[in-house]
Formats: C-alpha cells, structure tokens, sequence
C-alpha cells in the first residue's frame, strides 16, 4: 500500500488500538488470534510459511520506518541550520530629519512619515496560520459590520481551555483540524465498548449507554469526515468521540445545533505552522496573512493588486483611450 491507501484503515485501527489498554503485546495477540481463529493462515500452507510471512513483511516496514526517521531528522537538521545562517539582526529604524545626511547601511523613515509604518514594514509577521483561521472564523469576509460583533456578546458563551465548551452533559475542545466530545457515562460499574452505543452520520451524532437515553444526540453544526472519525473508552467511566472537520479553516461555535453558540472572536489559537498543512490549506493562509499584512501597512491586498494590474494591462493595450480624467477606486 501507498499513500492514501496506507492510511485507509488508520480510523478503524486507531479505535481498535485504544481498546487494547495492555498495549501493543495485546493487540497483536487480537490480530493472530484472529487469524487462528478463522483463517487457515498458519496451517494451509507448508511449514515455517506463516511465519516466514510474517518476517518478511515486517522487515519491509522497519526499513521504511528507519528511512523515514533519517529522512525527518536530516530535515529538521538541516532546518536548524538555515535558521542558524539566517538568524538577521533585527532591523534598524532611525528617523531623519529632511536636511540630515542619510547613513547608508540604515533603513530611514522621513520625518513626514510615522516611524510605526516603517516598523511595521520591516518587522516579519507573527501571525501563525491558526490565528489568521480565528479572525478569518471571526471576521467572515472582513465586511466592517461582521468585524463589529461585540466579543463580549451576552447570548455566546466563552471557550473553555481547549476552545469549546463545558456543557451540562458532556464537554468538547477543538483544534483547527477535529473536534474532541468527552462524555462522562456515570454508570455505576467498569465500562466497555459493548455497553455503549454510538451512531456517527454525515450530519448528526447519537450516544450513550445501550439501554438508556442518549447522553449526545442532534443534528451536527458542521461538515465532517465520517471515515475518520472515531470513538473510544477511557478510564472505563468516560466516552471519548473524535471528529474530523472538513473545512479546516474554521472554528466551531458548536457541535450540535441545539447547543449554545461559542464566541470564536474568543477562541485562543494554537501554535501551528505552515508546513502543518496541505497545500490548498497552506496557500489560503498564506494569502490571508499577506492579506492581514498588507491592511496593517496601508498597502492594497492580492485581490486589489489582481484588479490594479489588470487595469494597467487594459491601459496597455488601448493607449488611444485617455484615462487621465477617470476616477479609479
């Protein structure tokens, strides 16, 4: 297997993993008890085949794992070591007055124009991709009446430390990328996977102890990816649900539609970088931090820029047509 194929059972896997709580000796005697059990993988074939099989495959995986190790640890080296070339001395800013001599290894700002624009010019951004998805999640299209919303909004709740929000029955935190429910089940004995019940759809979820009303129930706020999402049983007492967003550029203000809205405008991102993420994701981040970068300078965004050059391309082509007197916005 390659690529997507690989990963095509890790939901189903991951779930089966978390159940085996004495660990890897656990699982593995699942797996060729399985095969015992109803294959006739050890006995139908010649002597030592099973087991030659089985050698073979797993020599195949550890001479990928050991190259994929070297491969991450040379990249992070080598990382380590243009951030060691780089490492710039931060930029000096010295405003001038108009008829003093400039130095020349010195950026200068007249004294017509604010020192904070210079700075801001020269200073990298900070904004990491899962902040420019907050104030995206916040600001919508960056009209000026969906920027007004009030962060102190009395109908939305506040996030709690994982971004979601602790409900009556059940709490939930998100990252960018999934949504995490735990479930307190109260059962009054040591729970497991065949004593819940758990229903996961395209748009709604259910769950709960087999038997009882459902503690989790409604329709879904949000788009996910049920392939991947998945549930496990920690502590024998607590009910844990993974959700995979499909858009992850956005927060949620809530998993089911019944429950009350989460202020984002609140949300505290997590340190993510760029390399995190695929590349349509990375490049929607990147323009909108450009974006954002270009809006704290005073400068025209990617689309204006788009409209300007397309416009200076127009004017090109028609030099007989006098624009002089026209008002472009």
């Amino acid at each position: 297997m390659a690529g997507n194929d690989e990963e095509k059972y890790d939901g189903m896997l991951i779930h089966m993993a978390q159940q085996h709580t004495g660990g890897i000796n656990e699982l593995l005697d699942t797996f060729f008890g399985f095969l015992r059990r109803k294959t006739d993988f050890f006995v139908g074939a010649e002597e030592g085949y099973a087991q030659r099989v089985v050698l073979e495959r797993f020599s195949v995986h550890q001479k990928l794992a050991l190259k994929e190790k070297k491969e991450t640890e040379a990249a992070a080296a080598a990382r380590e070591a243009a951030k060691k070339r780089r490492s710039p001395s931060p930029p000096r800013i010295v405003e001038l007055a108009d008829d003093e001599p400039v130095p020349a290894d010195v950026p200068v700002v007249s004294s017509k124009e604010p020192a904070a624009t210079a700075a801001a010019s020269a200073a990298p951004s900070t904004t990491t991709p899962a902040a420019a998805a907050a104030d995206a999640t916040a600001s919508g299209d960056g009209d000026d009446d969906k920027d007004a919303e009030e962060e102190d909004d009395p109908t939305k709740i506040k996030p709690n430390s994982g971004n979601g929000a602790d409900l009556e029955h059940y709490k939930w935190v998100q990252t960018l990328g999934d949504v995490e429910i735990r479930v307190p089940l109260n059962a009054g004995f040591p729970v497991k996977a065949k004593h819940v019940d758990v229903v996961i759809k395209k748009g709604s979820l259910k769950a709960g102890l087999k038997g009882k009303e459902p503690i989790v129930t409604g329709d879904l706020s949000h788009a996910i990816q049920v392939p991947d999402c998945f549930w496990s049983i920690e502590d024998q007492s607590q009910l844990v649900i993974s959700l995979e967003k499909v858009n992850k550029m956005e927060w949620w203000s809530q998993v089911l539609k019944t429950e009350p809205h989460l202020n984002t405008k609140k949300v505290q991102p997590e340190n993510s970088k760029l390399s995190d993420l695929d590349g349509d994701t990375r490049g929607m981040v990147e323009k909108m931090m450009y974006d954002q970068r270009q809006k704290q300078m005073g400068k025209p965004t990617s689309e204006e820029q788009k409209k300007q050059e397309m416009l200076q391309s127009f004017m090109k082509q028609h030099p007989e047509m006098d624009f002089s007197k026209a008002k472009i916005a």
